[in-house]
């Protein structure tokens, strides 16, 4: 029995060993880079000022990588590596704008994002200017498209539920709630029309014995285009009041406004998905202009870009150019 385990035991010992072997060589095998992420910002010891650097070009040196790649408007980028560039190899990041100083960043490859700040080739742009121009009391205003309800007014009517008192309930027409005495049933009703519907709508009793009353059906309390309601009585004669504001509901444009959080330099500021004919007005040395800003986003004044979330919400950033501050 035991010669017959020997060979059974080495076997197993044997495969063991080997996939012990091919785990350490795949450990050990140099593992290829494929792409390098990351953002570029703005060099700034204040946190509120260091923006992104859109059409920053990142490559590696030494011919490294395939292409260049260039930082978009949140200042992403997506370098692919050539094959055979793996992790851990030292490897030098370029990045170049012609408005930040040039950066050569060596360091071993590593699997992370990367987030590189460039230093400003001319932190103060105003310098030079006597007397630049100065933006204040910035505002966004756009319009969104929307349902408007308008009140129309107010609608009324009035309606009796004719019974005679003390009369016993014979117990083949309405009666009273404790089957006692007989009863009479009767409502009104009101239609808003097209595009509008009531709201607020009220029903009281304002003659007669109202006490001895009761809503016998509700199709009045959820508003709506038509709404109506039913009132037992079992005693004389009482007047109710059906009464109700209308609201007429149709598309139109709504103006609104907001102001952007202005850091140094730049203004940013976002539009909801929605926002049709979007300006930015100001008082420039004094004046009071509007600029609209349209899909080219050329202002006299700053250099902007728009950047668009996944529910259409747009993030506008725009940077003051030479000669204009704010205030």
């Amino acid at each position: 029995m035991p010669a017959i385990r020997k060979p059974v035991i080495w076997a197993a010992t044997s495969a063991a060993a080997m996939m012990i072997a091919i785990s350490g060589y795949l450990l050990a095998r140099p593992r290829d880079a494929g792409s390098v992420t990351g953002a570029v910002l703005r060099q700034d010891s204040d946190l509120g000022k260091q923006f992104p650097v859109a059409n920053a070009k990142i490559s590696l040196g030494d011919d490294l990588s395939k292409d260049a790649a260039t930082s978009d408007s949140a200042g992403l980028f997506h370098l692919k590596v050539r094959p055979g560039v793996h992790i851990g190899q030292m490897v030098t990041l370029q990045l170049r704008h012609p408005d930040y100083r040039p950066m050569n960043v060596s360091e071993y490859l590593q699997d992370r994002l990367y987030v590189i700040r460039m230093v400003p080739v001319n932190p103060r742009v105003d310098s030079g200017f006597d007397a630049p121009m100065i933006l204040s009391d910035i505002r966004v205003r756009y319009a969104t498209r929307n349902e408007i309800s308008v009140n129309a007014g107010t609608a009324l009517k009035t309606f009796e539920v004719v019974n005679t008192g003390d009369v016993p309930c014979d117990r083949h027409s309405s009666c009273s709630p404790d089957g006692k005495w007989k009863a009479a049933v009767g409502g009104a009703s009101l239609d808003a029309g097209q595009n509008s519907e009531f709201r607020d709508v009220r029903v009281s009793c304002i003659a007669g014995p109202c006490p001895f009353t009761k809503i016998e059906k509700d199709s009045f309390s959820g508003g709506g285009r038509h709404v109506g309601v039913t009132v037992r009585n079992w005693s004389d004669t009482t007047t109710f009041l059906l009464e109700a504001e209308v609201t007429h509901t149709t598309n139109g444009d709504v103006i609104s406004q907001s102001f952007p959080a202005i850091f140094d330099r730049a203004m940013s500021f976002s539009l909801p998905a929605s926002a049709q004919g979007p300006s930015v007005e100001a008082t420039v040395n004094g004046e009071d202009i509007v600029f609209p800003l349209d899909p080219s986003l050329v202002l006299s004044w700053a250099v902007c870009s728009v950047r668009t979330s996944g529910d259409g919400t747009k993030l506008y950033r725009c940077v003051l150019k030479p000669g204009y501050r704010f205030r």
